[in-house]
């Protein structure tokens, strides 16, 4: 298995575990992981997982490279639908400053940034020019 391989096996098995880091901390009582914040999109970042690491191991490059891509754009798109969901979750609320002050009370946890690492190892995995050695041939 070539160095490009490794890279993008093991930037899918860190988006895999990934989805089940906590990702936010709602008003301090308990922590969401990708899976508590939305299953079918949960399901979907393990399904791409899974599909780039078999493809990883079989050898599949251009598979590889495109799950890797797609899972960097899924991992982008969660991130923006959970900062809008979080400033719109309290918009019922007619008093802004009670409803800034339990905006401030949804953090964002540590998951994230594993999150991002995933797919990040995997597209410098799957971009990584393949190495090609020219031998020149031998003379007896």
């Amino acid at each position: 298995m070539r160095l490009p391989s490794l890279l993008s096996l093991l930037g899918f098995i860190v988006l895999i575990i990934g989805t089940y880091c906590p990702m936010l901390r709602p008003l301090h009582l308990f922590n969401w992981n990708v899976y508590q914040m939305n299953q079918p999109y949960g399901l979907l970042l393990m399904l791409v997982g899974i599909i780039g690491v078999v493809c990883s191991v079989l050898n599949q490059s251009k598979v590889v490279r495109f799950t890797a891509y797609i899972s960097f754009f899924l991992v982008v798109l969660l991130l923006i639908a959970a900062v809008l969901k979080v400033n719109g979750a309290f918009s019922f609320i007619p008093f802004k400053g009670l409803e800034s002050f339990l905006i401030r009370q949804i953090k964002f946890k540590w998951g994230w940034y594993v999150l991002f690492a995933g797919p990040a190892l995997a597209v410098l995995g799957a971009t990584f020019p393949k190495n090609k050695l020219k031998v020149p041939p031998q003379q007896v």
